[in-house]
């Protein structure tokens, strides 16, 4: 028998559970507790994750389907599966590459990354660091002349979409995130900071490279107050009567594709295209972390796409794990799918690499699962692939 040594066994990280239990290992408790948090008792976070086990998938055999195809277009660019990047805040936390580490493993797996306001790297630095034009996310703060100048930086180094998050008027109540300290300023205790010396390399290099403050924030406290700390809160508050005007006049000021994150309802993603001109919306609950007993991400999907499907593109971020939540996403209407948490493990894992292996976990787990269920295209999936208990079953239809 042979043998070979290796720094790291791999073999013991099979899917995107395993990378969360590696990556808990490695973060000290604070910034696991900023990855892993949600709001109030957590419901919505959990809820996300269970809700799509409610949803069963179709089987058909002899089929001959070889070689499905996994390719799509999102926010108006080929990938080469329906998965993209989330935006994530702070994701240099999790290891100091961060967001361009994210964005370079998204470009060569074939996909994009959108890029958080609260990026540990400027919008400059990612695209400088990559070759495609990736997406940006913004927050809708209550200074205007903050989201304008953000808004053209991201339009002048190539960002090819805007995406609005709308569901953020206040922060959620996120107890674990104060109970650990997390905040403006972030507090050290003696125990937080014997937590954070037990993990010698996350330690040392957060103290190398100082990438786990949000760059954007820094730079327009520099820019716009020069240190006054009453300015530096009131932009960084958001626009709590946040209003569609406020969302036409953002449309107004950007030149490319136009998002809005953070749709539940299906009047709201109504008005998102009618009143406001958005090129689509992406379902979401915000990861969990905003508003507690909201209705989990793929709950929302069915009514929302029989309200816009067709006029719109849709998709979907939270408690996507499996190739079968990508696939029940997709038969329920939804374009793609976003990823946050798991790409995070992935980068707290390994940094780039980590962040890659996700990504392909899930691509080889999206054509076993085509393969298994008889479909030849992530196309091709509809609501006749997919069964909800007590459901009849449907004739599946194949395009083409």
């Amino acid at each position: 028998m042979a043998f070979r040594y290796a720094w790291r066994d791999f073999s013991a990280l099979q899917n995107i559970e395993d990378y969360r239990k590696r990556a808990r290992r490695i973060l000290p408790d604070m910034i696991w507790t900023y990855v892993e948090s949600g709001a109030g008792d957590h419901l919505t976070r959990l809820d996300n994750e269970a809700a799509f086990t409610r949803w069963k998938l179709r089987q058909r055999c002899l089929t001959g389907q070889a070689a499905p195809s996994l390719g799509t277009i999102m926010c108006g660019v080929d990938v080469s599966l329906p998965v993209a990047l989330a935006p994530t805040g702070l994701a240099g936390a999790s290891h100091w590459s961060g967001d361009v580490a994210a964005a370079r493993a998204a470009e060569a797996a074939g996909t994009r990354l959108a890029l958080s306001t609260a990026s540990c790297y400027s919008i400059e630095e990612v695209a400088q660091a990559t070759k495609s034009n990736h997406w940006f996310q913004l927050y809708p703060f209550a200074d205007r002349p903050v989201a304008s100048w953000l808004m053209r930086r991201a339009s002048d180094a190539g960002y090819g979409a805007l995406i609005v998050t709308v569901d953020v008027p206040v922060p959620g109540n996120r107890e674990g995130e104060r109970r650990a300290g997390i905040g403006m300023p972030t507090v050290l205790t003696p125990a937080r900071i014997l937590d954070i010396a037990r993990r010698p390399r996350w330690m040392a290099n957060a103290l190398l490279h100082r990438r786990n403050v949000p760059v954007h924030y820094v730079e327009a406290e520099r820019l716009r107050f020069d240190g006054a700390a009453g300015a530096r809160q009131a932009w960084r508050a958001m626009q709590q009567d946040l209003g569609w005007d406020d969302l036409r006049w953002m449309r107004d000021q950007w030149r490319g594709r136009f998002y809005i994150k953070g749709i539940l309802d299906a009047d709201d993603a109504e008005k998102a295209i009618d009143l406001v001109g958005a090129d689509g919306i992406v379902v979401s609950n915000h990861g969990g972390r905003q508003l507690d007993r909201a209705m989990a991400s793929i709950d929302a999907l069915p009514a929302i796409s029989d309200r816009i499907g067709g006029r719109s593109e849709i998709y979907l971020d939270g408690g996507v794990r499996r190739a079968a939540d990508i696939v029940t996403a997709l038969c329920l209407g939804a374009t793609g799918v976003f990823l946050g948490r798991p790409y995070l493990y992935g980068l707290a894992v390994a940094g780039e690499k980590g962040v890659g292996e996700i990504i392909e976990l899930l691509r080889s787990d999206l054509h076993r699962t085509l393969i298994l269920m008889g479909c030849r295209s992530v196309r091709d999936l509809d609501r006749s692939w997919i069964l909800k208990t007590g459901e009849e079953v449907p004739p599946i239809r194949h395009r083409g």
